[in-house]
């Protein structure tokens, strides 16, 4: 039988919400990936997070991740995160550089504000030539907040994870 694990980045709080209903629905384990320094939560100071999210992302950065995600142990590895400046948060490319991903099913899921899954299941695709990428789920962060577990429901029996 496969191993389930949903990996997910959230600042806010609304991936981690999109990641516990699928992890519920699945039964698969979950785990959130854990910035070395982390970012500030705080909605008020989202400018602020926006402009060191934009630096990140033109300097190329890669974050480090505090914990251990035993990627190796799984089948099927859901990651979710939500957009920043149209692509993943520069910590899920870091993800992606750290492990191996080859030989398993990747299931991406993110939260956004309009621009849908801003062609990161295709870079995620390109990333990782060795695995399978089914799918994924593009969440509007207004409906991420308090995510609707049919509309989950329907997307993972669509790609055959239920």
């Amino acid at each position: 039988m496969a191993k389930n694990l949903v990996v997910y980045f959230s600042v806010y709080g609304t991936a981690k919400n999109i990641a516990e209903e699928i992890a519920k629905q699945t039964g698969a384990d979950i785990i959130e990936i854990e910035p070395m320094i982390p970012y500030d939560s705080n909605r008020d100071h989202y400018n602020a997070l926006a402009a060191y999210a934009k630096k990140e992302h033109d300097e190329d950065m890669r974050p480090a991740i505090k914990n251990e995600i035993p990627v190796k142990d799984y089948d099927n590895i859901f990651i979710g995160y939500p957009m920043w400046w149209y692509t993943f948060p520069m910590i899920v490319y870091t993800f992606f550089d750290k492990y191996d991903f080859s030989r398993k099913t990747i299931i991406p899921f993110n939260t956004h504000m309009g621009s849908g899954d801003g062609g990161t299941y295709r870079t995620i695709r390109k990333l990782e030539p060795g695995a399978k990428v089914l799918d994924g789920l593009p969440v509007p962060m207004n409906s991420a907040e308090k995510p609707d577990p049919a509309i989950i429901r329907t997307w993972l029996k669509r790609i055959g994870m239920i």
